[in-house]
């Protein structure tokens, strides 16, 4: 029997700030296994309709992996930082 992982995609942010990103949906990266997690975040990435966003939680500043959705998309994806650290980096990755 084959194990489930659940990518706990979140309707809605739980930090509390109060800014939009509270009603877009959260991706927790950490509920990724570490093998497939770049793979599985570029999947949501590049699901994004024009206007589109969500929420990425990650259990560190995500730098490589912002690369490598730069090179893929270029400035057809925004990112901006909601959080940052300690415990958690949220960004928030919208599509042009």
């Amino acid at each position: 029997m084959r194990a489930v992982t659940e990518l706990n995609l979140t309707p809605k942010s739980a930090c509390g700030c109060g800014a939009a990103h509270d009603q877009l949906p959260e991706l927790d990266a950490t509920a990724i296994p570490h093998a497939v997690r770049h793979a599985a975040i570029h999947g949501v990435v590049d699901s994004l309709q024009p206007g589109a966003a969500f929420v990425l939680v990650a259990p560190h500043d995500p730098v490589p992996l912002l690369a490598q959705i730069a090179e893929r998309h270029g400035d057809d994806i925004a990112v901006d930082y909601v959080q940052r650290g300690p415990e958690a980096w949220k960004l928030k990755l919208t599509r042009a």
